[in-house]
């Protein structure tokens, strides 16, 4: 389990934070999408999920222990994976050898598995043909694709996602949401997603809005005086996402 224990962040001074007192538990087995209007905090959020950032007060937590104390580099390595809104792949390769080098360096159990790293491809919609070109002749769809097919390979527990959908058209964004769903429930990974789009959030399992430096389940939401409502249903649930 990731813990986000009273956690608070601010750049200058502590009452111009962006979000303090932050309480919220990440489970494996499950995906959650964080929203909020730009400039919330949603993304430095995450990057503290990530181990990219340390939190001003409180502190983060795997399995009860705090990342610090397990060194956050080892904590990037071994624990978490990462998917960009720009893909972050290595241009000069192709597919195929992005996946292997990202076995290779977090030194997955599936390191040097050639034929592991084409079948988690391939269940991307990549070819063989397209495994072997270099990453740029792929369109931007595939290239996420690749870029989900990478956490895949790695034995990290915990995918974090920052704005994965928001250079994708509507076909690829579903498809790329329903592979999130897949990695969390069928490799039972925690997967958390960071978005400006309902319906990404709605396929998601759970959802928080960042608002006023707060976090609130949307499903638990009381809003008065938003304006720009959407009424999306997940699992059953039916709540209102508002920006």
């Amino acid at each position: 389990m990731l813990k986000a224990n009273d956690i608070g962040y601010w750049y200058d001074r502590q009452e111009n934070s962006l979000f303090e007192h932050v309480n919220l538990e990440f489970k494996s087995g499950n995906s959650y999408a964080i929203v909020g209007q730009s400039g919330s905090g949603k993304t430095t959020f995450l990057s503290l999920l990530a181990g990219l950032d340390k939190p001003r007060a409180g502190q983060i937590e795997l399995n009860g222990e705090p990342i610090n104390q397990l060194g956050l580099t080892k904590y990037r390595q071994s624990h978490v994976a990462i998917v960009f809104q720009s893909y972050n792949l290595f241009t000069y390769m192709s597919p195929l050898n992005n996946l292997l080098t990202a076995m290779a360096v977090t030194g997955s159990s599936h390191r040097g598995d050639k034929q592991f790293a084409m079948s988690m491809l391939s269940k991307l919609g990549i070819t063989d043909d397209q495994m072997t070109k270099n990453v740029q002749k792929l369109s931007g769809g595939q290239q996420q694709r690749v870029a989900i097919a990478r956490t895949m390979v790695c034995d990290a527990k915990i995918v974090v996602a920052d704005e994965p959908t928001g250079n994708l058209d509507e076909e690829n964004t579903k498809y790329v949401i329903e592979q999130f769903q897949k990695i969390a429930h069928d490799q039972h990974k925690c997967v958390i997603i960071v978005t400006h789009e309902p319906d990404v959030a709605a396929a998601c399992d759970h959802a928080y809005r960042l608002a006023k430096h707060k976090f609130t389940a949307l499903c638990q939401m009381v809003l008065k005086d938003s304006f720009y409502p959407l009424e999306i249903s997940s699992c059953g649930r039916s709540f209102l996402f508002f920006y």
